[in-house]
């Protein structure tokens, strides 16, 4: 079954999930195995890899480190055309349908495709909106583009709803690395109920009670990265909401 399948199934099957991202300039060798340990032991359902802007080129290494560790997919959330590896399952083929860049519609993609063509490594095409946090992130500044404001639901509805009649498979609402605001339970209920795609929630959960409300809104997955940076031990706590969501939807 591939990484995209088996999002699917627990979507359609109501089982939630959990994604911890991994920024690799974040953590150094020992960090690294401990965050991916406790992944292990919780059984997080997949590992994402990327940033805005990476200034180290350690991603291989991270994903060979990795790889070696767990079973757990691994899944490059790219930021850039250079966030390309073949040591990952598979690559979030972002295309940033909030915005107005037609680098981020299309232009890196092209770039992108020959590379991942020949590469063994599954592409998941993903439609990505960035919605405001109430700060600027350095997924808004480095796109060159402005999020979806927190108040427009219909906005985010019908921008959701032209990602899947575009083909995409799946929609990931970010508020961006770094965000002051978690995205609103009526804006994640009010997208979910207009797709039929598997919706991806991150950006700003800082805590169980923010991923529980994630889930309970309609999340399929939730995205942390930041405040595991914080505290990994949040690791077990972000597990255990997924499992009280799935077992009562």
């Amino acid at each position: 079954m591939s990484i995209y399948q088996q999002i699917l199934k627990n979507s359609q099957s109501k089982k939630k999930q959990l994604a911890v991202l991994i920024d690799p300039d974040s953590y150094n060798t020992d960090g690294l195995m401990d965050v991916v340990n406790l992944c292990n032991t919780h059984k997080v359902d997949y590992l994402f890899f990327g940033g805005s802007l990476l200034m180290g080129n350690t991603l291989d290494e991270v994903l060979k480190i990795t790889k070696q560790i767990t079973d757990i997919p691994t899944v490059i959330f790219p930021g850039s055309t250079m966030q390309i590896s073949e040591n990952a399952d598979a690559i979030l083929f972002l295309s940033l349908i909030s915005g107005r860049n037609p680098e981020h519609l299309i232009g890196n993609h092209v770039i992108a495709a020959p590379l991942l063509k020949h590469k063994d490594i599954e592409v998941m095409s993903t439609g990505y909106m960035l919605i405001d946090s109430g700060k600027q992130t350095t997924a808004s500044y480095m796109s060159q583009t402005t999020p979806i404001p927190a108040n427009k639901i219909p906005i985010a509805v019908s921008t959701a709803m032209a990602g899947e009649m575009l083909g995409l498979k799946l929609i990931f609402m970010d508020g961006g690395s770094g965000a002051m605001n978690a995205i609103g339970r009526d804006m994640i209920s009010s997208v979910k109920n207009h797709i039929d795609i598997p919706l991806i929630i991150g950006g700003g959960i800082e805590n169980v009670e923010m991923a529980e409300a994630a889930f309970s809104a309609g999340a399929d997955v939730i995205v942390v990265g930041n405040a595991i940076e914080k505290d990994i031990n949040l690791i077990k706590g972000l597990s255990q909401a997924r499992e009280t969501y799935s077992q009562n939807s």
